[in-house]
């Protein structure tokens, strides 16, 4: 990680939260702790030809960060990654800004989660295919959270909102991680699941596409005020 990208992630950063199996109520005693950052680069920094990082690694071990035009791109765009962020419940860090952004997170949210969860979820599940043919049995970290994403879809179809703690289903999804479940039955659920999140596609309370044009005034709003940093 270069000078300047430290330096933002450290004196920019609006928003830090722990993502990952802490806030997914999917924690074990050796679980990582996955942090997840937005910073705000000040507005002069994209005078010149060398513009300002879209994300950041780092510095902390297991920590990325993303600028908040990316960020809010990304968000508007269903990323399941991103929406996470926006409603972890485990906040480390917020700024005055990075309460505006937490209070316009509803702005973020679209039907287009229906193409992108399921999209996540898919293609986690041909690599869990890959490795059952390559290896004669899949990494059971990545059945579970493919099955979590796609919970977490059929959720936030149906009610409108991210789910980001899944501990309801806690012990089932641990039991998948530790290869107690049988293959044929995680296929049947991951069918069901999909099958829920096609059905839930037409009658969410969601919009059909986000409210970008909110987004785009907080960001100028931001943008504007930054040139005072």
């Amino acid at each position: 990680m270069d000078e300047l990208g430290e330096r933002l992630v450290r004196d920019h950063t609006v928003l830090s939260v722990v993502v990952g199996s802490r806030a997914y109520g999917l924690a074990t005693p050796g679980s990582d702790t996955d942090r997840r950052g937005v910073f705000a680069a000040p507005a002069p920094l994209y005078w010149g030809f060398d513009k300002p990082p879209t994300h950041v690694d780092g510095p902390l071990d297991e920590q990325f960060s993303w600028e908040l035009e990316r960020f809010c791109g990304l968000a508007l765009d269903a990323n399941p990654t991103i929406l996470e962020c926006l409603w972890s419940p485990l906040v480390e860090r917020v700024t005055p800004v990075g309460r505006e952004l937490l209070d316009a997170r509803g702005a973020f949210l679209s039907r287009r989660a229906h193409r992108t969860f399921l999209g996540y979820a898919d293609a986690q599940f041909r690599k869990v295919e890959g490795d059952l043919r390559n290896h004669g049995e899949p990494r059971w970290k990545h059945v579970m959270h493919m099955l979590r994403l796609l919970a977490c879809g059929r959720h936030l179809l149906d009610h409108g909102e991210p789910l980001v703690d899944v501990g309801g289903l806690r012990d089932r999804l641990l039991a998948v991680r530790r290869g107690e479940v049988g293959w044929d039955e995680i296929r049947s659920w991951r069918s069901e699941l999909s099958a829920g999140m096609d059905e839930a596609g037409d009658r969410s309370p969601l919009p059909a596409e986000p409210d970008r044009a909110r987004v785009e005034s907080l960001l100028i709003s931001v943008r504007r005020r930054s040139l005072e940093w």
